[in-house]
């Protein structure tokens, strides 16, 4: 072979030039990694902490990978449901049209439920968005990482844990104030990994319902965190403006104060054993000033009292002076009226056509919202109905998990990473719970964090408040498990441990 020589002028200023090259990679790297967040220098930088990850050697885009999903607790499962049930594609061909086999019935799915530290939508109203970030990049790092503990009690992690492939963001709080973060802190770790959202899904749901020149308005349900953080409204109208839409559009928003909380049970907001108003009662209340129950509004509200569903300090439910909502239907009853009634004083109203569940715990009340819906359409008051003419007769209610599917699946597509020797059957599931053995955290008798503290935390004070675990019966409650089995099956039958037999 011959050989080829080069000058030593020419050969010192290669060298020079690759020498260049990798300052100039460095000083790069430098540059974006100088304004970490505490939680960011643990996972990138610091090789003693817990949250370390050599990304270094991270295997992005391999097609054996899971892919992550997470939420703030257990209503992201409606959006893996999405996915775990999405049939839009012929599996051999690819093209569009259903086939009757779902279309990531190959893929493996790793879902996290950030339980001990939700609801996310509190933590704007708190005044604690930067600890709000704080968990969102450990819900990433935990995606991202092999840690898990075997149960609350272990005390050392596994490391046995896959990495993923892809991020979808099941939450919509997180999505508004983490998405653009988490996109960030992905660059500053080098590796290739899509994130998606469910907020532009869920915009561009609702959108689809209208003609491009067609006037309207769409409710927005979310928490209340999510609303404050106009993710959804600044959305709509972006979407709007690229899409060529030109007819007026009103955008009403509406916090869910309690819903999500009701849904995975908690105590604050929901006791099913109560019989009489309590104490520690967090939600709307007759004298709740940001969420009121109106006594001018209890024959439209139409709430069931039957069986501890409305807890009232007198035997005539017309002569409470404290009432307590104690089921998660009649929440839905008090944010729907509260909305109709936002519409009504609007004179620049115009009808309802769409609402946009912008909260994953939501669509398991999607039967019980689109009741209500009815009721309210139909509601007549001195001979009059008084919300007919603020709203269509049939609103859709937009779900934005399907667009997340639609959109997940374009990617994979597009970047080749469908697996080709998976199993979904292999999918884990796992939830945060409190770390009983981190002496500063506190814990109540039923072993959550009690409000206060789990809200007066400070961010920067980088430690393992959780740990995260397999989902099992010992902490998942009985109620949300017997959910699970009837609204999301498919998925229900993938989780590990919580079969009733």
């Amino acid at each position: 072979m011959k050989k080829i020589l080069f000058p030593l002028s020419l050969l010192s200023a290669m060298l020079a030039t690759a020498c260049g090259h990798s300052q100039d990679t460095e000083q790069a790297k430098s540059a974006a990694n100088k304004d970490l967040m505490p939680i960011e220098q643990a996972i990138l930088e610091d090789k003693d902490n817990f949250y370390y990850i050599d990304f270094d050697t991270y295997p992005a885009l391999q097609k054996t990978l899971p892919i992550g999903v997470f939420d703030s607790g257990t209503g992201g499962l409606t959006v893996l449901d999405a996915l775990v049930r999405f049939d839009e594609y012929q599996e051999k061909t690819g093209t569009k049209g259903a086939d009757g086999l779902p279309d990531f019935n190959g893929e493996e799915f790793i879902y996290l439920a950030d339980q001990a530290n939700m609801p996310y939508g509190n933590y704007s109203s708190e005044d604690k968005t930067d600890l709000l970030v704080e968990h969102i990049l450990k819900d990433t790092q935990f995606m991202l990482a092999q840690k898990y503990y075997a149960s609350a009690s272990d005390p050392s992690p596994k490391t046995t844990k896959r990495q993923v492939k892809t991020l979808v963001i099941a939450c919509n709080t997180a999505t508004a104030y983490g998405k653009e973060l988490i996109d960030e802190f992905i660059q500053k770790a080098g590796i290739d990994l899509k994130v998606i959202g469910v907020i532009d899904a869920g915009a561009r749901g609702a959108l689809q319902k209208f003609q491009k020149d067609e006037d309207g308005s769409i409710g927005v349900m979310a928490t209340v965190g999510t609303v404050a953080s106009k993710g959804y409204e600044n959305t709509l109208l972006r979407i709007k403006k690229e899409l060529g839409y030109t007819g007026q559009i009103n955008i009403y928003n509406q916090g869910g104060h309690g819903i999500a909380e009701a849904v995975d049970e908690e105590p604050d907001f929901i006791d099913r054993n109560a019989r009489q108003p309590r104490d520690d009662y967090r939600g709307p209340s007759l004298q709740n000033s940001a969420y009121q129950i109106d006594k001018t509004l209890m024959d439209i509200y139409n709430f069931d009292f039957d069986h501890g569903k409305m807890l009232c300090d007198s035997r005539n439910t017309d002569d409470c002076t404290v009432l307590q909502i104690n089921d998660s239907e009649n929440y839905v009853r008090y944010h729907l009226v509260s909305l109709m009634e936002q519409m009504r004083k609007d004179p620049k109203a115009l009808p309802l056509k769409a609402i946009v569940l912008g909260c994953t715990h939501y669509p398991y009340l999607s039967t019980d919202i689109d009741l209500v819906l009815k009721e309210l359409y139909n509601y007549k008051r001195e001979g009059s109905y008084i919300y007919r003419e603020l709203m269509q007769e049939e609103v859709a209610i937009i779900d934005p998990a399907v667009n997340v599917a639609q959109e997940l699946y374009a990617y994979m597509r597009d970047k080749k990473l469908f697996n080709p020797s998976g199993n979904i059957n292999n999918s884990r599931f796992y939830i945060s719970v409190p770390n009983p053995d981190n002496a500063e955290v506190e814990i109540d008798e039923q072993d959550r964090f009690p409000y206060a503290y789990k809200y007066g935390r400070s961010a920067g004070e980088i430690q393992e408040y959780v740990k995260v675990v397999p989902f099992s019966k010992s902490n998942i409650p009985a109620e949300t498990i017997e959910r699970f089995a009837a609204t999301i099956p498919s998925t229900f039958h993938l989780i590990p441990g919580l079969d009733k037999k």
